[in-house]
């Protein structure tokens, strides 16, 4: 019996892990955690018992106690709470699926108390890969990707651990606005951004993905995971979403992951990794599917991707200003307070005026974060 906590049961990893987890039927879920949606937290705990749960908002988390009065279960709240989870002694696994940078303190703590770590959160290692990867090295804690992408990449790199990486090709799928040009994206509406052509997920990683924002984040993330310098890294736009990411090696053979799109497949692989097993859904159909096409990023009218491999040439603690820029530009987009366009012109402000440093530790990186925050409210709040 695996036993896993999962930081970010209620998002769109959280309860696909879940399903895995009901489907599969050997997997203890000894803790979890969630922000503020307590209605689907109960029902969560009702079902799958965990000993301890985290809720970040203390409120909700007083008002869940008393709810659940009746179950075996513990309630903590805030930071000091996500981290309790991360380092539960019963867990062997820890799901990163919680969004943003509250990610990296439970992160850091869960590799320092021996955890593997499943990761689908993207910000630990844009802002804090210096610290996060020679960590786990150091700890011996393996980081299993779950993002389909580096999940693709990873499994790509099965049995090659030895020959030279030439190139990643990380594929994307362009978003809703593929072959938009610019002044189209003009009046773009929150409703029109959510609507991704092929993948099921999250408010705010839906928005990036439109924005191609997810593409950048997930370039700077693959360096890290790969350990391959950022020429290495080759975007490819492929509509289809078949070919979810591919590896070329020195001598031109290029292994690719392919599949239907559908995130319990990286997140099953990633729980039981080395082994494959059954899993429910719909089977790839090359007959059905034609043709497969690409084409190479527009990054004039989608500068997201752009903006993020300049921050990442520059280095330190700049792509920590890119991922703060962009959260809270989504926020304030979601909120209907800024223009879609406003998205990057705001990621390219903050990148701008940022002051550098060159190898931040984690309160630098947090200080950088709420310097961004400061420097938005004060220019467009």
């Amino acid at each position: 019996m695996k036993k896993i906590a999962i930081l970010g049961s209620t998002g769109s990893i959280g309860t696909q892990t879940l399903e895995v987890v009901r489907e599969q039927g050997d997997i203890q879920v000894t803790a979890m955690a969630a922000g503020s949606n307590i209605d689907l937290l109960e029902k969560q705990m009702r079902e799958f018992l965990p000993s301890l749960v985290c809720v970040w908002d203390e409120v909700k988390a007083r008002e869940l106690r008393t709810r659940t009065a009746d179950l075996k279960v513990r309630i903590v709240s805030g930071m000091d709470g996500l981290i309790e989870v991360a380092v539960q002694p019963e867990c062997e696994i820890l799901v990163t699926a919680i969004v943003g940078m509250l990610g990296i303190r439970p992160t850091i703590a869960a590799i320092k108390s021996g955890k593997k770590i499943a990761l689908a959160n993207k910000e630990t290692l844009v802002t804090a890969g210096h610290i996060i990867m020679p960590l786990a090295k150091e700890c011996n804690v393996p980081i299993l990707p779950v993002d389909s992408e580096h999940s693709a990449i990873f499994q790509s790199l099965q049995g090659e651990t030895q020959n030279e990486i030439s190139r990643i090709l990380l594929t994307a799928s362009g978003g809703p606005f593929r072959g938009k040009c610019r002044s189209e994206l003009e009046n773009i509406q929150v409703e029109d951004a959510l609507r991704h052509p092929n993948w099921a997920m999250g408010r705010k990683i839906t928005i990036d993905s439109s924005t191609l924002v997810n593409k950048g984040l997930e370039v700077m993330e693959a360096k890290w995971l790969f350990g391959v310098d950022l020429e290495q890294i080759q975007v490819v736009v492929h509509p289809q979403s078949v070919i979810h990411s591919a590896v070329e090696y020195a001598d031109g053979a290029v292994i690719a992951q392919l599949g239907t799109p559908d995130m319990r497949l990286p997140i099953q692989y990633a729980l039981y990794y080395p082994e494959r097993r059954n899993l429910s859904g719909e089977r790839l159909d090359l007959f059905s599917l034609a043709q497969l096409t690409f084409e190479k990023p527009d990054t004039e009218t989608f500068n997201g991707l752009a903006l993020a491999y300049e921050a990442m040439r520059r280095g330190g603690n700049i792509p920590t200003v890119y991922n703060a820029a962009n959260e809270k530009a989504v926020a304030l987009f979601l909120e209907r307070k800024i223009r879609y366009l406003e998205i990057t012109e705001m990621i390219a402000s903050c990148m701008e005026q940022a002051t550098f440093v060159a190898s931040p530790n984690l309160d630098e990186i947090l200080e950088t974060e709420a310097s961004v925050y400061d420097y938005i409210k004060s220019r467009w709040q």
